[in-house]
């Protein structure tokens, strides 16, 4: 016997019921324009160099990091974020490789400008951490902390000399207090006024770093809580947001992603500029190791991962999968 008008009469699953209806209800959607590949090249090896802690990625000689940014401009992908790692024996106190104009990140930024064009935004971490022998993102003190000023007029320097060799994005990533209306400026005096600044706005003092260290050769000692963001704290991003903007800022970033998905929501809410997230190294390196050990699907964790970024508000993500997912989102 039928019996009408019982329980449930909405039934959701409808929306649920096949892949193709699942497509097109969809919400959230990837796309390779919105990924941003994060690369490293270190001076002075014949050959790419396997990052251990993160399977799959590697320190890019100048050639093979060339032929990473045509492979992202064919995956279809937006950008190509540049990390340099300087020879341990030009490293001081100073950062003296980030201003060198022969410095390692310098001449990548040439060479992929060289190799792309305009068909990649070539984007610079601007940040001092990798050139240190203290491997702390500034200039130190005679007491040995970060003194904030006199690591602006370094960052100042590091604008010029990316902008010069290349650079369509700069990213300041040190956490200095108004670090981005110092590049602002020092990129107007020389009368680059056309490269944006994407501001690390929110970049928390994470445990999920750890991978990363390696993948520059990091020489710090100790941590970076007295200028990174307390991982307690969410109002802060939002005045560290105001402030980014107010000097300058094109683009904005939470750092750390997938830890910080409420923090990237709430400044996706409150901005009109777009917005960025950073799925670190940590965040790659658990799927990765999950993945080898069995434990997960890879590939379904990469996306379900990416996808809930997106979701939580940004525009724009970087992560070392960028060129393999563009791959797969066009082939689909």
């Amino acid at each position: 016997m039928t019996t009408y008008g019982s329980f449930p009469g909405t039934r959701p699953r409808r929306l649920r019921s096949n892949p193709v209806m699942r497509r097109m209800v969809a919400e959230t959607r990837l796309h390779p324009a919105d990924l941003i590949l994060p690369a490293f090249v270190r001076e002075g090896i014949g050959e790419p160099v396997p990052i251990a802690a993160m399977p799959g990625v590697v320190q890019h000689t100048r050639d093979s990091l060339k032929k990473a940014a045509a492979e992202a401009v064919a995956a279809g992908i937006s950008g190509i974020m540049l990390f340099g790692v300087p020879e341990e024996s030009k490293k001081d106190a100073l950062g003296t490789p980030g201003t060198d104009p022969d410095g390692i990140l310098q001449v990548a930024l040439r060479d992929v400008r060289a190799e792309v064009g305009d068909d990649l935004l070539v984007m610079s971490d601007l940040c001092l951490d990798e050139t240190t022998d203290h491997g702390h993102c500034g200039v130190l003190d005679e007491q040995g902390r970060v003194d904030n000023d006199a690591t602006l007029e370094r960052y100042a320097e590091m604008a010029q000399v990316q902008a010069d060799a290349g650079a369509h994005v700069v990213g300041p990533s040190g956490m200095m207090d108004g670090q981005i209306g110092v590049v602002r400026d020092a990129l107007d005096q020389i009368g680059r006024e056309d490269v944006a600044i994407l501001a690390y706005t929110a970049k928390y003092a994470s445990a999920f770093y750890g991978p990363f260290r390696e993948a520059v050769g990091s020489s710090l000692q100790g941590d970076r809580k007295t200028y990174q963001q307390d991982p307690a704290n969410a109002r802060e991003s939002l005045r560290e947001l105001a402030l980014d903007l107010e000097e300058g800022a094109d683009m904005v970033m939470v750092k750390p992603a997938g830890p910080y998905l409420d923090i990237l929501a709430r400044v996706a809410d409150a901005v009109d500029v777009p917005v960025a997230a950073y799925q670190i190294s940590g965040e790659y390196s658990m799927i990765e190791a999950a993945a080898e050990k069995g434990w997960i699907d890879r590939d379904r964790a990469i996306m379900e991962a990416l996808t809930g970024i997106r979701r939580a508000g940004a525009r724009n993500i970087l992560t070392y999968w960028a060129t393999e997912v563009a791959q797969k989102l066009r082939d689909q």
